[in-house]
This record gives C-alpha cells, sequence and structure tokens, in this order.
C-alpha cells in the first residue's frame, strides 16, 4: 500500500470505532498532501465524535457507495482532527483533487451559514 493508492481513487472508506470497538465504515473524499491523507467532512459528523475517542482509523479503496473491491488498497492508521489553522492546506488539496464538486458543496455552505464552514478536516499517517 501507498499513499497514492489512495490518492488516485475517487473515495475511500474510512473505517472508525465506536466506544465499544464496533467498527463504521464511510466512503469520504481524500486527497494526499505531503505524508499524511487529508479527508473532509461534516464537522458534527459521527465519524469525528468516534475519532475524538479513538484514533485508530482502517482505510481502504471503494466506490460512491462505500464498496470494496477484493484485494483494494487498505491501511491501518491514527487518524487527528485538523484545526481551524490547517484547514486551509485540507481545503486547498481536496479543492484540487475534486475541483467543481467541492466548489459546489463549500462555497454554499459558506453563504448560508454566514462564513462559518461545517465542515472539518481528518489527517491520517501511516
Amino acid at each position: 500500500m501507498s499513499l497514492q493508492d489512495f490518492a488516485r481513487s475517487e473515495y475511500v472508506s474510512l473505517t472508525t470505532y465506536r466506544k465499544d470497538g464496533t467498527p463504521v465504515a464511510t466512503p469520504v473524499w481524500a486527497a494526499v498532501a505531503g505524508d499524511e491523507l487529508l479527508i473532509w467532512t461534516k464537522a458534527d459528523s459521527w465519524k469525528v465524535k468516534r475519532l475524538r475517542n479513538d484514533t485508530r482509523v482502517l482505510v481502504t479503496v471503494c466506490d460512491v457507495r462505500g464498496r470494496i473491491a477484493e484485494g483494494a488498497p487498505s491501511a491501518e492508521g491514527a487518524g487527528r482532527l485538523v484545526d481551524t489553522k490547517d484547514m486551509t492546506a485540507v481545503r486547498k488539496a481536496i479543492g484540487r483533487k475534486y475541483t467543481w464538486k467541492y466548489w459546489l458543496l463549500d462555497y454554499p455552505a459558506l453563504i448560508f451559514r454566514l462564513g462559518k464552514r461545517p465542515h472539518t478536516g481528518i489527517a491520517i499517517t501511516f
């Protein structure tokens, strides 16, 4: 597995863990920046809440519905929530990879929420 496997995939399945250890997988957008995999998600999502309790993650290449093909690249790592000052790097990386899809979601949210973006980033290291 290499970071480039995840960089080429349009979606990755991010598995985070509940307090009781139950894994929960969600398909998300991800981009590579440096030696980290950056993920863009809603700030109030359950995956963010689970990550606050347990930093373990499993990332696997998947399709838009989260289906994982046999033999798909996969890696275990540690996730951390990105603080406000580092969100610019996450937005740039995701914006470069997903171009118009990203801007269609981010800018309307910025306008309707009076400048407050309802998204946060997750940085994963392997």
